[in-house]
């Protein structure tokens, strides 16, 4: 049963955008007045509703037939931005060279992108927030979940856009302005010039292959400087570790030989010069490294804590210095990762374009996190961590990092109107829905 509605909606789905883009205003028009006249005029030896719906119908026929002379000769090219951000409003242009022979006007330009149809196995698992609340046919039948989960996918909505007149051999261009819903990655496929038929009920449509893509950055919201405290700390590989790929440490000067120093350490041609065995000396670098912890285990995929959560990460990316320290992004997805940024290693943005593309975890525990943090505490000034919840295990793992010595500051994320629970320290409770309200108060 379920895999037969997912079928139905999406086939649904599919021919009402078709449809959405096939006809004009007016030919939606004509078309619901052609459907009455049907009904009205099945009999026709007491209504006359028979001869309006053949003349409806002639109507259409004749827009139908006019589509097959609609053969534009035109090269399209995009200029895209590098990033955008959700939630702030955008824009790109699109290039048109016209290859024909005659004029083109009267053109309109519509953007294609990836279906957003969920996929039968998302659709069978997914839960829609407030779902339990809903009646019986609804949760049975599921058209709430997935008109909610086609709304969750679409990155961006663009609305049809005019095209200049295009002189043969000319060039012009469209601006396509709209605004990210969300964070992720926009995928564009082609793009479908338009122009209506001579009686205005029927677009001729012509699409042209066009792949692209943009990725959307989270939503970020100001904050102020989080003065994270913490000592420097060894770091294995010193500087070199964070401006460049290898492990060295950072050499300071030549020495004697001493009984027990490695051979790789000898400068062979001072040794030549001197006449006795002159090895190369290494400083131990210490410098303030910080871990931002990104907490991704929860049944909320795709529900407004996790994204405030993910925009609460960004934000404190954006707010951490990282000229002279580093910044490690920690986070459990398919297997634990780890992306570092600062002194010269990666930038910000490089963070960012990870959190665009995050996703929830269902399938481990949230100690795998905790582990991974631990294993890199001794190389840590200060750690950051933003949680989806105050239970026991995430307690524990705050109280662990501290009683080795790690300050830590943590932002936890709660449902609109939850209960203020326990908190105790750096720990600051972030409501969903006014995480903005609630980092401009810190």
């Amino acid at each position: 049963m379920r895999r037969f509605t997912y079928r139905l909606f999406r086939a649904t789905a599919s021919l009402s955008s078709r449809a959405e883009r096939r006809l004009t205003r007016a030919g939606k028009l004509a078309l619901a007045a052609l459907g009455a006249a049907g009904i009205l005029g099945f009999d026709t030896n007491r209504t006359l509703g028979y001869q309006a719906f053949t003349f409806l119908l002639a109507l259409f026929v004749l827009a139908f037939a006019w589509r097959f002379g609609f053969r534009p000769r035109l090269r399209a090219r995009r200029v895209l931005p590098r990033f955008l951000t959700a939630g702030e409003p955008a824009a790109y242009r699109v290039v048109f060279t016209n290859d024909g022979g005659r004029l083109e006007r009267g053109l309109a330009l519509l953007e294609n992108t990836a279906d957003p149809w969920p996929s039968f196995e998302e659709f069978q698992t997914a839960r829609e927030p407030g779902e339990a609340r809903r009646n019986w046919f609804d949760r049975k039948v599921g058209y709430p979940r997935w008109d909610w989960l086609v709304r969750r996918n679409q990155v961006a909505l663009m609305s049809p856009q005019p095209l200049p007149p295009l002189p043969p051999g000319d060039a012009g261009e469209v601006r396509i302005e709209f605004t990210p819903r969300r964070r992720g990655r926009l995928e564009l496929t082609s793009v479908t010039l338009a122009r209506p038929d001579p009686l205005g009920l029927l677009n001729a449509l012509c699409t042209i292959p066009l792949p692209g893509s943009l990725l959307v950055l989270p939503k970020r919201y100001p904050m102020p400087a989080l003065g994270l405290p913490g000592p420097r700390r060894y770091q294995r590989g010193g500087v070199a570790l964070a401006q460049s790929v290898g492990d060295s440490e950072e050499f300071v000067s030549l020495r004697d030989y001493r009984p027990g120093d490695p051979l790789r350490r000898i400068h062979w041609k001072s040794l030549a010069r001197v006449g006795r065995p002159v090895v190369k000396e290494y400083q131990d670098e210490f410098f303030v490294r910080h871990a931002l912890v990104l907490d991704t285990f929860t049944d909320d995929a795709g529900g407004e804590r996790f994204e405030d959560a993910v925009s609460v990460a960004a934000s404190i990316a954006c707010a951490v210095q990282t000229q002279d320290s580093l910044l490690d992004l920690l986070f459990v997805g398919p297997e634990t990762y780890c992306f570092t940024a600062g002194r010269g290693l990666s930038d910000t943005e490089r963070l960012l374009e990870v959190l665009a593309g995050v996703r929830v975890c269902r399938d481990k525990p949230f100690r795998t996190l905790h582990h991974a943090v631990l294993e890199r505490q001794d190389a840590l000034s200060a750690c950051v961590a933003v949680l989806l919840a105050w239970d026991e295990p995430r307690r524990q793992f705050v109280r662990d990092l501290r009683a080795l010595g790690t300050p830590v500051r943590a932002f936890v994320i709660v449902e609109a109107g939850a209960p203020a629970g326990e908190a105790a320290g750096e720990v600051h409770r972030l409501e969903a829905g006014r995480v903005a309200e609630g980092l401009r108060h810190l």
